[in-house]
């Protein structure tokens, strides 16, 4: 009789039925997936990136740790990224064709069902802070090109000259492209990725998600991803928040984030067993790649990627903050030297 209570009360939490505590808070973030080749990195590189994504972590952490709301921590957290070379989006995006920069983010409240998004700015160095506006200050979802960038001008958002935006590591990766395609090749698979993005839950349980991306190398003028896109690249609800980094059009095709969450309407379901079969058994049979970060209610985060590589971390309210970039490392404590965001990109992987 006692065996079979164990065994029915092991089978209520994996149906969802009995869950453990939730932590007071929690955040979760990625700084793109993508596939490195041999030889793409140095132990040293990987040392450094992995410090930078502990030092957004703390960013953000901060933030709940003084009772702050996970949409603050989600906006926070993204914008310290934007502000390092190290990641596609803001300071590190990756030039279009025509050799400028166009930058996409959005962000979601859960607990409200609100959201807001910008798409083709050019000159606001924190984009993800604009989309928040468009949430909160227009009855809009997207703005994107001269209108977003004339909203951002009567909000006061901090506006910056595009040569901001200019890294020599993201130069020389546009001219590699055009070289390829002057010679009838095709760019690689790998200028589909490089997005960055947060998931968090606060003490009074909000979950919230944002992402921010400077595209795809040598896109056309105009391209959009799914970064941008509310149900493709960002989601969150009351149960389940997501933000996704990969290939956008098939993303967006498939309604990534939202599809997801929708999953986990049903208890036996996890948000994480359902980020696996969308990234695995949706996306990958296609030849869509990418991953994302999830959260539940409970402030449980989860990570699940097709490449080789996604820059991710953790932290929740009594633990210790844990990073990792490669696949086939466990997140562990990021390195205490801080390798700054003023640091030279030529140095970055």
């Amino acid at each position: 009789m006692r065996r079979a209570l164990v065994l029915f009360i092991a089978l209520l939490a994996g149906c969802g039925g009995v869950r453990p505590p939730p932590a007071e808070w929690s955040l979760a973030i990625h700084g793109g997936a993508r596939n490195f080749a041999p030889g793409d990195y140095t132990g040293e590189q990987l040392a450094s990136l992995r410090t930078e994504l502990g030092a957004a972590l703390a960013v953000g952490a901060q933030v709940l740790e003084r009772g702050g709301s996970s949409i603050d921590a989600v906006q926070a957290t993204v914008s310290a990224m934007e502000d390092s070379p190290w990641f596609n989006a803001g300071r590190g995006a990756v030039f279009t064709h025509a050799g400028t920069h166009e930058l996409d983010a959005s962000i979601m409240d859960g607990s409200s069902g609100q959201a807001g998004a910008v798409a083709g700015l050019m000159r606001i160095r924190n984009p993800v802070q604009l989309a928040r506006l468009v949430m909160e200050r227009t009855p809009h979802v997207l703005l994107v090109g001269a209108g977003a960038e004339a909203f951002a001008v009567e909000q006061g958002v901090e506006r910056v000259d595009p040569k901001y935006f200019y890294t020599e590591r993201r130069w020389n990766e546009l001219q590699k492209a055009l070289e390829k395609e002057k010679a009838g090749q095709r760019s690689t698979r790998e200028a589909y990725f490089g997005t960055v993005g947060a998931v968090a839950r606060d003490r009074q349980g909000r979950l919230a998600a944002a992402t921010s991306t400077g595209g795809m190398t040598n896109k056309r003028a105009g391209r959009i991803g799914d970064s941008p896109i509310i149900g493709a690249g960002t989601f969150a609800d009351a149960r389940c928040a997501v933000s996704a980094t990969g290939h956008g059009e098939y993303f967006i095709r498939h309604a990534v984030a939202f599809d997801i969450c929708a999953r986990t309407r049903d208890p036996r379901i996890s948000v994480g067993r359902a980020a696996h079969a969308v990234i695995f058994d949706v996306l990958r049979p296609e030849g869509g790649e990418g991953g994302v970060v999830t959260m539940d209610d409970r402030g449980v985060a989860a990570f699940e990627f097709s490449t080789n590589a996604m820059s991710r971390g953790r932290i929740a309210a009594g633990s210790a903050a844990a990073v990792a970039v490669l696949a086939d490392e466990n997140l562990a404590p990021p390195p205490q030297s801080r390798s700054s965001s003023k640091s030279s990109s030529k140095e970055k992987p």
